[in-house]
Formats: structure tokens, C-alpha cells, sequence
């Protein structure tokens, strides 16, 4: 037997150290909490201090024992949980099972899975940081009391299976918002001009900028219409002439919310996956016997710092000297950490930058080699010396009106040789040349061309723009993002419409309901003050049960509130417009877990139901007989199937079009891509430009 047996959360983690560790040590794995609050009850008696009463979880009793008779053996038990709030509790819990001392050495933490870090890591033994757990049990206890007090009032005033968790329900109240100021717009007009001008047979672009020197917005086509009048002719001057040159800095090293935002603009990830494929690469890849076997491939997933150890910076020094020369080194200018970072552990970074993604493109999946790629690429270039543009702007001036052409073109490329960050909008950054241009010299207009435009509204949030939205306002933190998008999508308050959040009635009710009564819940200030507090109880300057109780305290009276004088709300059936073929009573939608959905109106007696079929005005290519239209599988991919099936088989991912082939006759789709929409032929080589 061993003499010492370590505990981690992850089986596949579990045989990578044990083999790191030596015959000495025995590792296994608690597959996560061994102990939670009853899914039954709340689970927390507030008249007692907020006591929590814990229980083994269902289906952990076997692993709890296998521990418990391990420990019992060893001479020594070490608890090497996830290094984060959520594993110092597992830890805490697990002290508690095997009768471990919480303030003996036996916790022990690591931010990677990698030989030398799991070695180091032992040398180095510390007790249970107990102001972890209780910020740990403050969140825990503090979300059970808002999600199981308020959730039943919904279910009876409501709808049954509703909840209102504490930052899924701000999050929510986001996107209703958001929905709102959309709803609520109102275009305004305002115009431009632009010039193409000629200097030595070479075009370049300007645009309007103002009149005496003086910037000037145009509201009206009179306003450009007298702009243009002012014009002598086509001649401009090149009155001043600015060039300058500009340093641009690259990103910082991924943070779990920049991770889960890249990678949706990048890869098009969603959240969940990010966290996922990030975890895979974190517990180990095998990489064969002639490289190490089972090597994690990434630093710990769930970090608000961007801190990185001396070790990793060397490394890449040496990287970058090596395979781009010294010019290329970075000045180390990206360590400032932003305000309320836990700093806990490093950034996500690669375990060793000298393992390119190249050399693991054959062993990883195609997903796990993508993301590795990103996070490793992301690591180099925050470490490589800034990019330096040479930047020009053009003053050109017709009787006092002024145009303005600038550009910019990469003088030394530094950090852009390996990466350059993404940005929402999928805008590819290009050099914008101006030609040489010497003050007092005269270039000509081309063409001037008035452009009539209306402002927009906010864009609705896709998952990367309300997880930025949420970190840059402090609410939740790097473990909840992913599971609280997740949330409010299996519990239908919100819908994915282009990759977009739309509320559903449904989540708009259930918010209208918590701001009447429950108003701080959804309050993002109050919302951010409680993640406040309790970092506070982290860093031990809060108790955590005088906090629980401040808020507990007008919470009791709000939920005495609600229960007496919430009116109990109706959602009604929405009639779809059709019969039900089975027993002829009217189809009407109903809304379910994952949306929508055709139900007869005759339930319980008759239970047929169906899926809400979007026609796309095609008639099915394959039986000619059917209408081609839009469905969703399993894991909610659009796809294009006929509406008799199972009669017709006939399926595409890609969206049919309603005219032929001009070449052959046969079927053409709508293929897109993150840089173009194009009409291709499934049988010929005929594209086109989708307009």
C-alpha cells in the first residue's frame, strides 16, 4: 500500500500525477463535491446562523468510501483540489469525510499539470485556507436562499419549473434591457461625404471633416447640399500634413471571460464549450510514452488574472529570440492587473510554449487543437514587442472646406507576426495606404459623393458581448459565466436568434415579477456589492454570516410581501392557426424547455405535439412534392430538411435557394463563412456573390 494518498477532483488527472508522484503515492479522484446542500429542501436553517446541512450527494457514497478506506491506510492524505474558491471547499468537505485535521499541511495546490509544478507543489503544503470556504459557502448558501425561497412563489404565481437564481436573473435583465432600448429607438438622420481623390494617377479616400478648422456634423441634405456649394471646383490643397509613428500593444494573456470572448469570435465557440475543451486540455492530453504520456497542455481555465510566472516569460524570451530574432522581444509591459482581480493564479497560458500547435495538430481533436492554437498563440504575442505603424493624415482644403484622408500601413509587424486580437464586429484589419503627400500640394476630387445614413440601435448581446458586458460591470466571476448563459437558455427565458440574445415572454414576465418585488435581485449595483462583499470574506474582512444576514434580514420581508400580494399571472396558449390531426381540436404554442412548440389544445386527452416548422419558400428538390423547412438538431445547429419526412429524407446544412442553377438546373444553397455569404451549386462549379 502507498504511503500517501492525494485526492483530486478529475479521474483523468488522477493517473497523470500519480505517475509524476511515484510508487509512494496513491491518487484518486473525488469526481468533484462529495457533500452538498439537499436538493429536496433549502438546506439552511436561518435561525441557527446559517447553518448549512450537508449530505453525502447522491451516487457519491461509493467513491466517499473508497476514499474514507483509503485514508484510513495512508500515512499521510493530501487534498489537491482545483486551486480556487470551489476546490478549497472541496477540500474543506473532504477534511470533514476522512477525519482529516483542516489545519494540518494537507492541502496542496498546483496550476498545472505538468511534472515539475505537481513536484514543486508538495514541497510546499499548507493548511485549508478557511476565509476561501466561507466565501465559497457565503455564494453557495446565499444562492440557495435566493433560488429556493423565490422559485416557489414563481412556480405558484407562474409557472411551475421556473427559478430565479442571483446573477443568472441579473443577466437576464440585461438582455431585456438591451431589448428595450432596441424596441424603443428612434433612427436619426445624419449624412456624410466622401471623396475619392487623385494624386499621381494613385486613389485614395477622404471624407468631410468640418469648415474653417472646425469639425461639423451634417443632420440634413440641405446641410450637405450647402457644403457642396461652397466647393470652387475639384481642386483640394494639402494644407497640413500630420505623420506620425504609433505603437500598438498586444492583448494581455487569456482570463477566463477574454478566453470565452475570443473563442466565440474566433472559433465560434459557445461559452460552454470554450470551458469544456479548455478543461480537456487542462486535466491532460496523451501525448504518447516518447513525450511524457498524459501532460496537461494548458494553465488552470478559471482565472481573472493575467499574471504569468518567471519560468513561462523566459521560455517564450527564448522563443521568440530564437525563431524571430531580438527585435521582436517584449518589454513586459502587460503584468498591471485590472481592479478586483482575485490574481489567485496565473493567466491561461500553454504549460510550455515551446509545445507549437503544429507538433500537436495529429494527437489533439480538431476543436482541442483550435483552442490550444488560440490560447498558445494569444501566450507568444503578449510577450513580443509592440507593433509600430506609420500613421498620415491628410488636410485638404477647398474654399475653407475642409476633408480629411488618413492611413496607416505596419511598419514592424512585433506581436502581429503571431496573433492579433479579434473584435465583435469580425472587422479584418488591413493597411490603408495614402501615397506620398507634401504640404501646399493640390490633388484633385474625383468624385464627391453624399451619403444619406440613420443611427442604429444597440445590438442585441451575443454570449462573448455579455460576458464582457458582465466582467467589465463585476458581475459573477470566471466559474459562473459559462453556467449562467447555459441557465437562461435551458430554462427558456431566452432564445439564440443569428447567435443573439432575445428574451422570451416567458423570461420577460418572470423579470417584471422579481423588479416588483425582489428588486435588488436583478439590481446590477446591488448585484456587484455582494460579489464585493464576498472577496471581502475571502480576504477575511467580512464575516461571512453578518453579510448573510444583513441581506437576509429584507429579504424575509420582501418574500412575506410576495407571497400575500403577487397576482397569480396566466400565460395563455397562443391559438397556431391550424387543427390537430388526431382529434381535430386547435394546435395551439406552448412554451417548454428548449422553446417553443405545437401542442393540441386538448391535453391531457390528446397529447400530440410537434415542432414549429419555419418554411424558407422552397419547394423540396427531392420530391418536389414537400416545402423545405428550417429545423434544429439535438445540439441546436440550424440544418434544412423537407417537411414530409419521414416520407422525404431530403436534408441540407446549408440553406437551399429558390431558384435553380443557371449553368446545370440543379439545387443552389446559401454557404457562409466569417468573411462572405456565397450562393454556390451542390452539383457545378457555379458561385456567386449573395446580395
Amino acid at each position: 500500500m502507498a504511503d500517501y494518498l492525494v485526492i483530486v477532483e478529475s479521474p483523468a488527472k488522477a493517473k497523470t500525477i500519480e505517475r509524476y508522484l511515484g510508487k509512494k503515492y496513491k491518487v484518486k479522484a473525488s469526481m468533484g463535491h462529495v457533500r452538498d446542500l439537499p436538493k429536496s429542501q433549502t438546506g439552511v436553517d436561518v435561525e441557527q446562523d446559517f447553518k448549512p446541512k450537508y449530505i453525502t450527494i447522491r451516487g457519491k457514497g461509493d467513491v466517499l468510501k473508497d476514499l474514507k478506506k483509503s485514508a484510513k491506510k495512508a500515512k499521510k492524505v493530501y487534498l489537491a483540489a482545483d486551486p480556487d474558491r470551489e476546490g478549497e471547499a472541496i477540500a474543506w468537505h473532504l477534511a470533514h469525510a476522512l477525519n482529516v485535521e483542516e489545519d494540518s499541511e494537507c492541502r496542496v495546490v498546483f496550476n498545472e499539470i505538468t511534472k515539475d509544478a505537481i513536484k514543486d507543489s508538495f514541497k510546499h503544503p499548507r493548511s485549508i485556507n478557511l476565509d476561501l470556504v466561507d466565501a465559497q459557502q457565503a455564494r453557495r448558501i446565499l444562492d440557495r436562499l435566493v433560488g429556493y425561497k423565490i422559485s416557489p412563489i414563481l412556480w405558484k404565481k407562474v409557472k411551475k419549473g421556473l427559478s430565479a437564481g442571483r446573477v443568472q436573473s441579473v443577466a437576464l435583465k440585461m438582455i431585456i434591457d438591451r431589448e428595450k432600448e432596441i424596441e424603443n429607438f428612434e433612427p436619426e438622420e445624419y449624412w456624410s461625404i466622401d471623396a475619392s481623390f487623385l494624386k499621381d494617377k494613385e486613389s485614395f479616400q477622404g471624407s468631410f471633416y468640418g469648415i474653417d478648422g472646425k469639425k461639423q456634423a451634417l443632420n440634413s441634405e440641405e446641410e450637405v447640399q450647402d457644403i457642396l456649394n461652397k466647393l470652387s471646383d475639384k481642386k483640394f490643397t494639402a494644407e497640413k500634413v500630420n505623420k506620425r509613428e504609433r505603437k500598438r500593444n498586444p492583448a494581455k494573456p487569456f482570463t477566463t471571460s477574454s478566453l470565452q470572448q475570443e473563442a466565440a469570435r474566433k472559433l465560434n465557440f459557445r461559452a460552454k464549450k470554450t470551458m469544456m475543451v479548455a478543461q480537456q486540455l487542462y486535466e491532460g492530453i496523451d501525448l504518447g510514452k516518447k513525450a511524457g504520456g498524459i501532460t496537461g497542455l494548458i494553465t488552470y481555465m478559471r482565472t481573472d488574472s493575467t499574471r504569468i510566472s518567471n519560468t513561462a516569460k523566459q521560455e517564450a524570451k527564448d522563443l521568440v529570440e530564437e525563431k524571430y530574432g531580438k527585435e521582436f522581444l517584449g518589454g513586459g509591459k502587460n503584468e498591471k492587473q485590472k481592479e478586483g482581480a482575485q490574481d489567485a493564479h496565473e493567466a491561461i497560458r500553454p504549460t510550455s510554449v515551446n509545445r507549437d500547435p503544429k507538433s500537436l495538430k495529429d494527437i489533439l481533436s480538431r476543436d482541442q487543437y483550435r483552442l490550444y492554437k488560440l490560447i498558445w498563440e494569444r501566450f507568444l504575442a503578449s510577450q513580443m514587442a509592440p507593433a509600430i505603424l506609420d500613421t498620415m493624415t491628410v488636410h485638404l482644403v477647398n474654399n475653407n472646406v475642409e476633408f480629411r484622408a488618413t492611413g496607416s500601413k505596419v511598419k514592424f509587424k512585433g506581436f502581429m507576426k503571431v496573433y492579433v486580437e479579434g473584435n465583435d464586429d469580425n472587422k479584418k484589419e488591413e493597411d490603408k495606404f495614402l501615397p506620398d503627400i507634401e504640404e501646399g500640394m493640390v490633388v484633385d476630387a474625383e468624385e464627391i459623393t453624399p451619403n444619406q445614413h440613420f443611427t442604429q440601435p444597440p445590438p442585441r448581446y451575443t454570449e462573448a458581448r455579455l460576458v464582457r458586458t458582465m466582467e467589465e460591470q463585476g458581475i459573477g466571476r470566471p466559474s459562473t459565466y459559462a453556467p449562467t448563459l447555459d441557465t437562461i437558455q435551458r430554462r427558456g427565458y431566452v432564445t439564440l436568434d443569428h447567435k443573439r440574445f432575445v428574451p422570451t415572454e416567458l423570461g420577460i414576465i418572470v423579470i417584471d415579477s422579481l423588479k416588483e418585488f425582489f428588486p435588488e435581485i436583478i439590481d446590477v449595483d446591488f448585484t456587484v456589492k455582494m460579489e464585493s462583499d464576498l472577496d471581502a470574506i475571502e480576504d477575511g474582512k467580512v464575516e461571512w454570516v453578518n453579510l448573510l444576514d444583513e441581506f437576509y434580514q429584507d429579504f424575509k420581508v420582501r418574500l412575506e410581501k410576495a407571497e400575500k400580494e403577487m397576482e397569480k399571472i396566466e400565460i395563455k396558449d397562443e391559438p397556431a392557426g391550424i387543427d390537430c390531426e388526431n382529434c381535430g381540436h386547435e394546435m395551439v404554442y406552448k412554451m417548454g424547455r428548449y422553446g417553443k412548440f405545437l401542442a393540441c389544445s386538448n391535453f391531457p386527452e390528446c397529447r400530440n405535439t410537434k415542432p414549429i416548422l419555419k418554411e424558407i419558400g422552397v419547394t423540396c428538390p427531392k420530391c418536389n412534392e414537400g416545402n423545405v423547412v428550417e429545423r434544429k438538431s439535438k445540439k441546436k445547429r440550424v440544418f434544412y430538411g423537407c417537411d414530409r419526412f419521414p416520407e422525404c429524407d431530403f436534408v441540407s446544412w446549408d440553406k437551399p435557394i429558390s431558384r435553380p442553377c443557371p449553368k446545370c438546373e440543379s439545387l443552389l444553397v446559401e454557404k457562409r463563412s466569417k468573411k462572405e455569404v456565397q450562393i454556390q451549386c451542390t452539383n457545378c462549379d457555379y458561385k456567386e456573390e449573395a446580395q
